[in-house]
């Protein structure tokens, strides 16, 4: 049963956004593809993209001729739906679902934005708050399409419990409604048992969903919201009573979070004892019986009893309560017994026997009552089975991959560190294998993400298949999974496991007639040499891994301790560069563009060197892999550009300045700004700034990459691409954007004089920019020769040491006034 609750605060004050990370991002997501006055942001633009897990977590609803349909939803939607029904309208899903993702899709209409509402569920006893987002966005098809997002809140209440120890009649349960403004202003009856429908004279269908502000029910009276309102702001209980009809109902209200528990009672009837007992008795729900203190043998039971343990009421009347207790806690339930007072209720689950010899768990309230004179025991039971059932699967979750059912990394490290405890005092080896899937990113590529989850199924069976005994298996996450040897291994046991667990995975994989092929990287670290805790072990493996990815894949490697050394030079490395960029430890050095057919100087290449301190001046080969991996190149190339830009604006009008780069750079999706920002600070003309990629760029996200490229063509900025002719699709990518200049890489120019297929491909590269109207380039030109053959070959421009090294900015003047307007002279 769910309750929709319209609120963007919390009753803390704080908003959802604020206390739920997932929340937040699809409401930036949303917000980042509107447009304003652009009406509803498109469907693509919002739902389609890099959701990742959140996509499990979508019900997409179709807008239709003012109804809704459900045209698709995620796996964990499913779950919460209980129904895994695409293309079906709305009210084809149960009513409390359908309630909920109605209201918060309509709203979402009504008010053309996102809105955030609040679902209370209850099953099984159980209260568990969802947050509901709808996203409205245009289709491209026409018509609107709701993108529902829903999770799971927080704690969960247990609504049997509190209804069994406040109500002896009337049960119902209340969702407070509360305002934008996060302030509870009506109710919603989410819940109520058969007391409630005889007590307010209404039957269950005018309850159930029924608002307390639309009236119809004793409850709907303005003093009574009212003081119901205080309840849920206060969270105090209260009781308080309401006559009408010549009766006089007695109320008692309790708050449980957003879920008002609400018991009511008729007192008039209640004086009369015996009458009072047998309505709640006879009639209740919930299996109920009296049994004797004395001989334990019962001696009243109600229908819902009947029905549920199945035994016909005169068997019952025959029985004692031994004989629904299972023989093996005949003893613990004595000795409860025993020490039961005037009321209890069970502190723990109870195993009872039904007639059909099955068990059930159950927790048993009760109380001694006189009964036709006698000692008694008045008992309720509420049977948990499913509860508990749920609550093992639960756990199950918690501790397996949803998708492989493999253990996952929290039982993995518990585990090792079980084998690792228990392998201490004989000295034992225990070895952890991290295996990573070689080439499945092309499987995904080329056959989609559903393709890609069977086949990391496939693996995780074949995992299982050569893993036994106490060894345990576990992924990680995405590609990646683990092993735990927990027997005493040799290095070469360890190594012969490895060698056949790859040929195990890289066999040929059947999937719907398609063969797919991938491989395997193993990483490999033994205990007590390469660790004593869990997690030296898995660093070290993991390090492992990355050796074997870097020699190729396909094989296994052991962990060394030189691989300890590297990872912490690297690590030194990370925190070295975070203090040089705050300590100012960077330069900006330039390099010529020359002219050939000019002659002269036309332009500079702005490099970065880092001075380090301590360490003399480090290569920008060893250092900027790691700022890309860190992230600080993003801050670095800012940087660089706004330098560059500064110092060009001192040189003579007909000469350039070439900024490299990042591909980094470009996921900040704010370069064109920090661009414009740069040249509008140094009064720079774009005409005169250069900006170098490299093709790893068109390698990720392509279509805004080249948008950014674009974007940055129209301030009048030239593009160029670096080190053209090293990789693989160097063509395709001229065809997919106009550059201005392309570079030809050193590798091609080292070897000029001496190799015919250089000067081959150094004139097809030539040719084509002149084909294309496009300036061509050549890096690391050192020698006399070297030029000459390359102005032979129509090349454009030259750089390099036989014309000078990069230089600070301070002495570009005197390059200038070095080699005057004529290259020649640099030779």
């Amino acid at each position: 049963m769910i309750a929709a609750k319209n609120s963007f605060k919390s009753s803390s004050g704080k908003s959802n956004a604020e206390m739920f990370d997932d929340v937040p991002v699809l409401q930036r997501k949303w917000q980042a593809a509107h447009r304003p006055g652009g009406g509803l942001p498109r469907y693509e633009d919002v739902m389609l993209g890099s959701l990742g897990r959140l996509a499990d977590h979508i019900v997409l609803l179709k807008s239709h001729h003012d109804t809704l349909e459900v045209s698709r939803t995620g796996r964990y939607a499913q779950k919460w739906l209980g129904d895994d029904r695409w293309d079906i309208p709305l009210t084809g899903l149960a009513p409390d679902c359908a309630t909920a993702l109605n209201e918060a899709a309509a709203s979402a209409l009504r008010n053309g934005r996102p809105y955030l509402a609040a679902a209370h569920c209850v099953r099984d006893g159980v209260v568990q708050t969802y947050d509901i987002l709808a996203l409205p966005t245009s289709s491209r098809w026409g018509g609107t399409l709701i993108g529902v997002y829903v999770n799971a809140r927080g704690l969960q209440y247990n609504l049997l419990d509190a209804i069994f120890s406040t109500t002896d009649e009337g049960v119902l349960s209340l969702a407070a409604i509360r305002d934008s403004a996060g302030q509870p202003f009506d109710f919603q009856i989410v819940h109520h048992n058969q007391g409630a429908s005889r007590l307010l004279k209404l039957p269950s269908t005018d309850l159930l969903w029924h608002r307390l502000s639309a009236g119809g029910n004793l409850l709907c009276l303005p003093d009574v919201i009212e003081r119901l309102l205080d309840v849920i702001k206060s969270g105090d209980g209260q009781q308080f009573e309401i006559d009408s009809d010549h009766r006089n109902l007695k109320l008692g209200a309790r708050a449980f979070g957003d879920i008002l528990s609400l018991t009511v009672s008729d007192v008039t009837a209640l004086k009369r004892r015996e009458a009072s007992f047998r309505l709640l008795f006879d009639n209740n729900p919930m299996p109920m019986w009296v049994f004797d203190a004395e001989t334990t043998g019962f001696i009243s039971v109600n229908d819902a009893a009947v029905q549920h343990y199945g035994y016909s009421r005169e068997t019952f009347l025959r029985m004692k309560l031994r004989q629904i207790w299972p023989e093996d806690e005949w003893v613990t339930h004595t000795e409860a017994l025993q020490q039961v007072g005037d009321t209890y209720h069970s502190g723990r689950n109870w195993r009872h026997l039904k007639a059909d010899g099955s068990e059930i768990q159950v927790l048993t309230f009760g109380r001694r009552v006189a009964f036709d004179g006698r000692d008694g025991f008045l008992v309720a039971v509420a049977d948990i089975t499913e509860r508990r059932k749920a609550e093992a699967r639960i756990a199950h979750m918690a501790h397996h991959d949803g998708l492989t059912n493999l253990p996952n990394r929290e039982l993995y490290q518990d585990r090792l560190r079980q084998a690792l405890e228990q392998s201490q005092p004989g000295n034992k080896r225990v070895a952890v294998l991290c295996v990573d899937l070689d080439l499945f990113k092309n499987v995904n590529d080329s056959f989609g993400h559903p393709m890609g989850d069977r086949l990391l199924k496939m693996v995780a069976d074949r995992l299982r298949s050569e893993v036994r005994g106490n060894n345990l298996v576990a992924r990680l996450g995405g590609d990646e999974f683990a092993i735990v040897l927990a027997s005493d291994v040799s290095p070469n046991e360890a190594s012969d496991y490895a060698a056949r667990l790859i040929k195990t995975l890289s066999a040929r994989y059947d999937m719907d007639g398609i063969e797919v092929v991938i491989g395997a990287s193993i990483g490999i670290a033994l205990s007590p040499g390469d660790g004593d805790t869990s997690e030296e072990l898995m660093r070290n493996a993991d390090m492992a891994l990355y050796r074997a990815k870097s020699d190729g894949g396909g094989v296994h490697r052991f962990f060394e301790r030189e691989m300890d050394r590297q990872a912490q030079k690297r690590r030194d490395m990370e925190l070295d560069l975070r203090r040089a960029f705050a300590n100012g430890e960077f330069e900006v050095h330039y390099q010529p563009l020359v002219d050939i057919a000019a002659d002269r100087i036309s332009g500079f290449e702005s490099l970065l060197r880092w001075r380090h301190p301590e360490k003399g001046m480090i290569s920008p080969a060893d250092f900027i892999p790691v700022a890309e991996d860190i992230g600080l190149i993003v801050a670095l190339g800012e940087w660089v550009l706004r330098q560059a830009c500064t110092e060009a604006a001192k040189w003579p009008e007909d000469v350039k300045v070439a900024v490299n780069l990042s591909p980094v750079q470009f996921r900040s999706r704010n370069l064109v700004q920090v661009v414009i920002s740069a040249l509008a600070r140094s009064g720079l003309s774009p005409l005169r700034l250069e900006l170098e990629i490299t093709e790893s760029l068109f390698l990720a996200e392509t279509e805004a990459n080249l948008a950014i490229l674009h974007q940055l063509r129209e301030l009048g900025v030239s593009i160029s691409m670096d080190d053209f002719g090293t990789g693989y699709s160097s063509l395709s990518y001229l065809r997919s954007f106009p550059f201005d200049k392309i570079k030809i890489d050193r590798s091609f120019i080292k070897d000029l004089a001496q190799r015919s297929d250089c000067v081959a491909i150094v004139r097809a590269i030539s040719g084509l920019g002149r084909s294309l109207n496009i300036t061509t380039t050549a890096e690391g030109v050192e020698t006399v020769d070297q030029l000459n053959w390359l102005r032979a070959e129509g090349c454009n421009e030259v750089q390099g040491f036989l014309f000078s090294a990069a230089r600070p900015a301070a002495e570009i003047e005197a390059l200038l006034l070095r080699f005057g307007r004529r290259a020649s002279q640099a030779a």
